[in-house]
């Protein structure tokens, strides 16, 4: 059994409190074997954390995370515009080798900002999932359908090829990929296709997720046509489970909330995106006081523009205070767990604890910085302060992603630079 031991810091515990301690990893089994005052040289390796905080790694709950090729690309218009003008027109020339190339360029990006798990929705899944293999991440994978303006044998098969994907790569990666069913959304997935392919993914025993009530546009067209709220649809169709999650649920109602506590469906909180887009604030404080499980998530980096969740969870906490009116609402115990295990639970990965018997998935923070100076409350300094370049070692699975500020998997310079290279070309064939 290899061992590694991280020494000296200070853990965030799954209640939210703080408690010097080390951490003994059974690097061979990826778990914690156990938390202790004094574990310095029981390890095979150490890594230092003196004068830092030992968090679980991060969870991104909603991601793009080949969309890094685009960002910077199209900014500063509305959803609908920027999707049917930009994004998909770009989209549409990627190639499954660009695919790959922006999938190592947004995991190195999550690595260096301890992000260890993460959910992605995008198409070409086996090329991300082979770069989530590499990289060392814990991620659920799966490939988003789109069914509007295709004919039905195209569309039949894009969600084929997500139900095929579902089955194929769960449990890649040495088990550390899992995988979903991800119809884009309820306005771009006809009515027909989640007939059909709901019940397929439940016969293959994998969650279902999907952009929800993210813009007044997406919940519209629902209530004219059917008479009815959209997560009252996705409910009727079976799509309101509790391995099921939801991204964004900007514009639901009270009734909505109420399906998504019953149902135990969680909901991923995206503020910069929504921000960014201008879809609107979701109601976080209703949503948590109602029992809903809420995550966080970055969404793609064409319309975050960073990957840091670090920075999702300072602007979870002050749009959630900004839409309630209440500076008590979305408290940063609340963020913390957003980081954590809220989004882990939410997305239904095994992470995001630091107890005997967890999976050990780690960040470390160094906070031997101006901003994070004095340490009078670290829970705050997690939600408030701290930045992706404040992360010093990262760890997944019980292997060293990172090491002071160096990623182990990943050439961090070769990635970029193909990253560059692939992009430049990708916009230009997208002008032509």
């Amino acid at each position: 059994m290899a061992t590694l031991a991280i020494t000296g810091g200070q853990l965030l515990r799954p209640d939210g409190t703080i408690a010097r301690a080390d951490v003994l990893i059974d690097q061979d089994e990826g778990t914690i074997l156990e938390l202790g005052d004094d574990l310095a040289g029981t390890g095979d390796a150490t890594l230092d954390a003196s004068n830092a905080l030992v968090t679980p790694g991060f969870v991104n709950g909603h991601s793009h995370v080949a969309m890094t090729l685009l960002r910077g690309h199209a900014d500063d218009k509305p959803l609908d515009t920027w999707l049917q003008e930009d994004i998909w027109p770009a989209e549409g020339e990627l190639t499954p080798e660009d695919i790959r190339v922006g999938a190592e360029l947004g995991l190195l990006e999550m690595i260096k900002s301890g992000t260890t798990a993460f959910a992605d929705m995008y198409f070409e899944v086996p090329e991300i999932a082979a770069a989530v293999d590499t990289a060392g991440l814990r991620a659920r994978l799966g490939h988003g359908v789109v069914t509007v303006a295709a004919d039905e044998a195209a569309a039949r098969e894009d969600a084929q090829t997500s139900i095929d994907v579902a089955r194929e790569l769960d449990g890649a990666a040495d088990g550390r990929i899992s995988t979903a069913f991800m119809p884009h959304s309820l306005t771009t997935v006809g009515e027909e296709y989640l007939d059909e392919f709901v019940p397929k993914a439940r016969e293959i025993g994998v969650p279902i997720h999907y952009h929800a009530n993210e813009t007044t546009d997406e919940v519209a067209p629902i209530v004219e046509e059917r008479g009815m709220r959209p997560l009252a649809y996705a409910a009727e169709k079976g799509m309101l489970e509790p391995e099921d999650f939801v991204a964004h649920g900007v514009h639901v109602d009270e009734s909505e909330i109420e399906l998504l506590a019953e149902a135990g469906t969680g909901v991923i909180h995206c503020p910069g995106s929504n921000m960014k887009l201008a879809s609107g604030m979701a109601p976080v404080q209703r949503l948590l006081d109602a029992g809903v499980t809420v995550g966080l998530g970055t969404d793609g980096a064409a319309s975050n523009n960073d990957l840091s969740l670090l920075d999702e969870a300072r602007d979870a906490a002050m749009v959630g205070k900004l839409e309630t009116g209440d500076a008590s609402a979305v408290p940063a115990e609340a963020v913390a767990e957003f980081l954590t295990h809220g989004t882990a639970d939410a997305i239904g990965l095994d992470t995001g604890r630091l107890e005997p018997g967890a999976a050990a998935d780690l960040a470390v923070i160094d906070l031997d910085a101006p901003h994070l100076t004095p340490p009078h409350d670290l829970v705050s300094h997690l939600a408030y302060a701290a930045a992706a370049a404040d992360v010093k070692h990262t760890i997944c699975d019980g292997q060293v992603l990172m090491r002071d500020r160096e990623v182990q998997t990943l050439d961090e310079r070769a990635v970029c630079d193909r990253a560059s290279e692939h992009a430049a070309a990708l916009v230009d064939r997208a002008a032509e």
